[in-house]
């Protein structure tokens, strides 16, 4: 019976709104045509781009033409680039001089002479096959595994260097492909990949927007402005959820989207929507709900009568009587108990990083010298184990530049499971906030900063951009948050044995809680009980100075540091007043400490660079890093 209510539940869930559904964007946006139906080949053209000149738009620059009723092209200047595909956010383009039928291996650096205007700029979603380079440290290994096709369609293989633009290290925004030239390389293909995929298709993404100077009376009512990626002060409409449309006021607008006898509906004819499909889907109800019944009754049986070993699980066989294996769970590495026994030294209390109620984490070195975390976690009975392997393989689905890596996980004896993470070189952060690693001197402001910025981000992105959203339940500086070799942080540790019932709006309350309390640790360099009614005592009094850690030297900081670290007190205090009842959320706060942090100027450009990559893995995340008047967020509670 508990798989097919397992898939019940599954199919109910996806039609239930998210928690931050507000925040989220359509993964794959409905393509309208525009005003004008302009249609050439295959392509249908979508607002803003347009082919005969009285159909509205917003700018020439949109303008396109139609060879032969087959081929459209762009034209930028007097070079002209032959059209592929069409996103919500961009045109994909063939490298100039390439024929309808041609496709080239490589490219020549100088060959895509583009890089940027106010109205379109080279996508940091196109990821770039780089030849002939005498210097390979650009080479990201990482990105090898996208399905890049070749000309014939096929996969292309392992390509000689392959860098993603999105990694700001080598190229940023306004660049063009020439910039490779520093490297020795001599030529280059391109393919697109959207963020959340790792499948590619060939050409040069270009993202479009208009200036923002020019976008008065821009977007439709029912439509919120977003801030570009690459193209400088440029600004985009898009539809309010549960809309489609270009979300433009001289475009299609916004308007419903519905299915109406199996065929794809908008607009008017959802508000006349008939009642009939509603009379079916109760009688087709009504027929299966028979079937349902005895089909549970026969598996029900089944279980019973199935044998079951005492006092282990047969991890082949054993998928809990659900959809979930351990194997799918534990995507990567499956451990022995008695590896990780031995990594723990027989998980001895001096290995201990935390105990918390998350479980126990203790720290470990494995027979090949690698570095690991292990959580562990005590489930009551096999239900619990079930929910707890649907969590691992949520997280280990997630890929995050601040997630921790899971490498693994080991099933004892009874319900007792173990995860492992990947333990970075540097330690916990509660390590340097206390100065318990060793190094003569403690953490900077600017990379505590850094470090508050990019904990915001990962907490944000797991809450608002996975379904169903992570929430973690007790962060903490000791155990919960490692540093690398840079200080970037890679959180772990999260609750893996909370019921679902808790991943309402509640739990998140509970996560800005907890942050607020870590932003205070940051600040003050002290984790003691009575911290946060002393730290708001003090901030009330206007007596900060107080509280900072001395390790900091606040007096000695200059002015626009010290007006920082004051910044991150209130947001604290914000977090501590006002999370428990929703006017503060994690996106919020993720918001105002990126902004912060691009601000500080005493980090170097190599952190401001990874701090990019951030928020760049989510779309949520892109527009909070850009202009906050753009931006459609919830208003956040003023300063206390």
């Amino acid at each position: 019976m508990l798989p097919l209510l397992l898939v019940w539940f599954t199919l109910v869930s996806l039609n239930q709104p998210g928690i931050c559904l507000q925040h989220r964007q359509q993964l794959q946006p409905v393509l309208l045509p525009n005003g004008c139906d302009d249609k050439c080949g295959r392509l249908h053209i979508p607002f803003p781009f347009h082919l005969n000149t009285s159909c509205a738009s917003v700018s020439n620059a949109f303008h396109l033409s139609c060879l032969n009723s087959t081929t459209l092209y762009l034209h930028i200047g007097i070079q002209s680039y032959r059209v592929l595909d069409f996103f919500s956010d961009g045109i994909l383009v063939d490298f100039p001089g390439t024929g309808s039928s041609t496709c080239r291996q490589y490219n020549g650096l100088n060959s895509f002479n583009f890089a940027g205007n106010d109205y379109l700029g080279i996508s940091d979603d196109n990821v770039i096959g780089l030849y002939d380079c005498e210097d390979s440290s650009l080479c990201k290994a990482d990105c090898e595994t996208n399905e890049l096709p070749d000309c014939d369609g096929n996969r292309s293989g392992a390509l000689a260097c392959c860098y993603p633009l999105s990694d700001h290290s080598n190229w940023h925004s306004g660049d063009g492909f020439s910039s490779f030239a520093k490297f020795g390389c001599r030529g280059v293909s391109s393919w697109v990949v959207p963020r959340g995929t790792n499948s590619g298709k060939r050409g040069v993404k270009l993202e479009w927007a208009i200036p923002r100077n020019k976008s008065q009376g821009l977007c439709a009512s029912n439509a919120v402005m977003v801030s570009a990626t690459t193209v400088e002060a440029g600004v985009r409409c898009s539809c309010q959820d549960g809309l489609v449309g270009d979300g433009f006021a001289n475009g299609l607008g916004c308007f419903k989207s519905c299915i109406k006898e199996g065929q794809e509906a908008y607009g008017g004819e959802c508000d006349n929507s008939p009642k009939r499909s509603q009379r079916k889907l109760v009688i087709v109800a009504g027929v299966l709900a028979p079937v349902f019944i005895l089909a549970s009754l026969f598996m029900f049986l089944c279980i019973l009568k199935r044998p079951v070993k005492s006092g282990a699980f047969d991890i082949d066989q054993a998928h809990y009587h659900s959809t979930i294996s351990f194997r799918k769970a534990c995507r990567t590495r499956l451990f022995s108990y008695r590896e990780l026994d031995e990594a723990t030294r027989g998980f001895d209390d001096g290995q201990k990083l935390v105990d918390g109620t998350n479980g126990t984490i203790h720290a470990g070195v494995l027979g090949d010298g690698s570095h690991i975390a292990v959580q562990k976690v005590q489930c009551e009975n096999e239900r619990d184990l079930i929910h707890v392997l649907s969590r691992i393989e949520l997280l280990s689905a997630v890929l995050h530049r601040n997630l921790a890596r899971l490498l693994g996980c080991c099933i004892e004896s009874g319900y007792t499971l173990m995860v492992g993470y990947e333990y970075p070189a540097n330690g916990t952060l509660e390590e340097h906030l206390h100065n318990n690693s060793g190094q003569e001197f403690g953490l900077d402001w600017y990379k505590r900063l850094s470090i508050a910025a990019e904990t915001a981000s990962i907490l944000a992105y797991l809450q608002c951009e996975i379904s169903p959203p992570i929430f973690h339940h007790g962060l903490k500086s000791s155990g919960y948050i490692f540093l690398d070799v840079g200080f970037s942080v890679k959180v772990a540790g999260f609750a893996l044995l909370c019921s679902s019932s808790n991943t309402g709006p509640l739990v998140q309350k509970n996560d800005v809680y907890d942050f607020g309390l870590l932003l205070l640790e940051i600040i003050s360099g002290s984790k003691h009980s009575d911290m946060p009614s002393l730290a708001l005592q003090k901030i009330k009094s206007g007596k900060l100075e107080e509280i900072v850690d001395p390790s900091l030297y606040y007096h000695e900081q200059p002015i626009f540091r010290r007006e920082q670290i004051e910044i991150v007190a209130d947001i604290a205090t914000r977090c501590l007043l006002f999370g428990g009842d929703g006017k503060i959320g994690m996106v919020d706060v993720a918001k105002e400490l990126f902004h912060l942090a691009k601000e500080s100027t005493d980090g170097g450009s190599k952190k401001g660079s990874a701090l990019e990559e951030t928020f760049s893995n989510s779309s949520l995340l892109q527009m909070i890093s850009m202009s906050p008047d753009s931006v459609h967020l919830p208003r956040i509670a003023g300063p206390v």
